[in-house]
């Protein structure tokens, strides 16, 4: 009896024992396990979250030759860190962009490859943003289209002008009537009617609905060809959203500033119908100022005003200006009138 009693006691101890084992090893067991899954979740949160590439802007420069003011868009790409822009430029054919052409890494490499010779008042110039829209719209991620002049400096930073232009769905086109007699050729009519004929800013911004438009057009293009020579071209694709019922897609004014009510100017160059370039001392912050306090527009051929705004609320109404020389907008860069900053 007394050996059963000692057999049962032993027996269970061992049990006992066991359990202890059992039950040190389960939470142990069990702090290694949540150990580890505290340092995969603890790695995971320290990872940078994934990349997700927002909308961009395609900035599309008509260049002659080089670009005299690729150091100031250099300061204003330099501010942009989410990617959300691209560069395609349309300078001359086999012209080629690297360190010896250009002072803006920016710029190297940006040439297209299928540029053709452009001459003044002729089609080729519609030709040349046509091939430059359908470049930049092989990159899907590319949502708006500006076309930018080789004389042309930005007024504000990246961020502004981005949240500017992505704030609206329409399209920004310069678009008035036409009174002046001689530059309608009756011969474009039907395809072009007189009541269509419109003139405007060739500096546009474009949604891809609107660019892709405009390169697939086989209509209006071919008589803009055919019948306007060595006279001013009024932006050819007005015409054809209207044909396609999408003039409520386009706001009709445009985002860069350009003077050209000059005739008072004492300066023989200055009183004519080109537009001013501003020179080394021109540039000053009350010009850069005065322009951007502009908040509305008056088409004096359709007694019409434009008043400005971006997010529903009133705004300035240009994002960019020209034609400034290469002197005159390095004088607005480095005295930081133009809220950018050069990289040191």
């Amino acid at each position: 009896m007394k050996r059963r009693n000692t057999q049962y006691k032993s027996y269970s101890r061992w049990k006992l024992k066991l359990f202890v084992i059992l039950l040190i090893s389960f939470c142990f067991g069990s702090l290694v396990l949540l150990q580890t899954h505290y340092s995969r979740i603890k790695m995971f949160m320290s990872l940078p979250p994934p990349f997700v590439q927002k909308p961009k802007i395609a900035f599309l420069f008509i260049a002659r030759n080089r670009l005299p003011l690729d150091v100031v868009w250099d300061a204003f790409f330099q501010g942009e860190k989410e990617n959300r822009f691209s560069i395609f430029v349309h300078s001359r054919p086999r012209f080629l962009f690297s360190k010896a052409t250009t002072g803006s890494t920016f710029f190297y490499g940006r040439q297209i490859n299928d540029s053709i010779q452009v001459d003044w008042g002729e089609a080729t110039m519609i030709q040349a943003e046509r091939v430059l829209l359908k470049n930049a719209l092989a990159d899907s991620f590319n949502d708006r289209f500006v076309f930018v002049s080789d004389s042309c400096i930005p007024l504000y930073n990246f961020s502004y002008t981005y949240d500017y232009i992505m704030s609206t769905s329409n399209s920004f086109v310069d678009s008035f009537a036409d009174t002046k007699e001689g530059r309608y050729n009756p011969r474009m009519d039907p395809i072009i009617p007189v009541q269509n004929w419109r003139k405007g800013s060739q500096w546009v911004v474009l949604t891809r609905k609107h660019a892709e438009v405009v390169v697939e057009d086989e209509t209006v293009y071919p008589v803009f060809k055919q019948h306007c020579r060595r006279r001013s071209l009024p932006e050819f694709w007005r015409d054809q959203p209207f044909q396609k019922g999408l003039e409520g897609e386009i706001t009709r004014r445009t985002l860069t500033h350009t003077s050209w009510d000059l005739s008072f100017s004492k300066d023989f160059e200055r009183r004519n119908w080109h537009p001013v370039t501003y020179k080394l001392s021109d540039a000053t912050p009350m010009l850069i100022q005065s322009i951007k306090e502009i908040d509305n527009i008056y088409y004096e051929t359709e007694y019409r005003r434009e008043w400005c705004s971006s997010k529903g609320k009133p705004a300035p109404c240009f994002l960019f200006a020209r034609k400034f020389t290469r002197s005159a907008a390095l004088k607005l860069l480095y005295t930081s009138i133009l809220g950018v900053s050069v990289k040191e």
